[in-house]
């Protein structure tokens, strides 16, 4: 995973909020689009079910796939979200997950929400990269 990390371009933009929307309802800003592509990204280079992206408060990105070694199971987005902590974020804007799945586990929101409070949102594409939902981490 050296290839993991990527910066982000300017950030400092708001994602939204809300409970959920439907999939096609909003189309995700250049900034959400570009952590939805990262996570594709991941998914489809390292053959994993999932890929996932966070946006820290700076702008900098953590791109990860799911780990599934017989010692440690992690989702993509726990994953993800564990390399900002250990890289020194504070918080998070934004996370995306790329799945075929059709929700974001509670433990993978819960995760979300531990670094960026409950209103962060977390957008759910499907394997060819379109939007299927937004949730909060709430």
């Amino acid at each position: 995973m050296s290839d993991d990390a990527a910066n982000s371009a300017d950030s400092g933009k708001d994602s939204g909020t809300g409970g959920g929307t439907a999939a096609g309802s909003a189309v995700p800003d250049a900034e959400d689009r570009k952590i939805i592509t990262l996570a594709r990204s991941a998914r489809a280079r390292n053959g994993v079910p999932e890929g996932a992206a966070v946006r820290d408060e700076t702008g900098r990105t953590y791109v990860a796939g799911t780990v599934a070694l017989d010692s440690l199971k992690l989702s993509a987005l726990r994953t993800a979200v564990a390399m900002a902590v250990a890289s020194g974020a504070e918080s998070l804007e934004a996370a995306a997950v790329v799945s075929a799945a059709g929700d974001v586990s509670d433990e993978d929101r819960a995760a979300v929400r531990d670094l960026g409070g409950p209103g962060t949102p977390v957008l759910l594409a499907g394997p060819d990269g379109a939007l299927r939902t937004t949730v909060t981490a709430g």
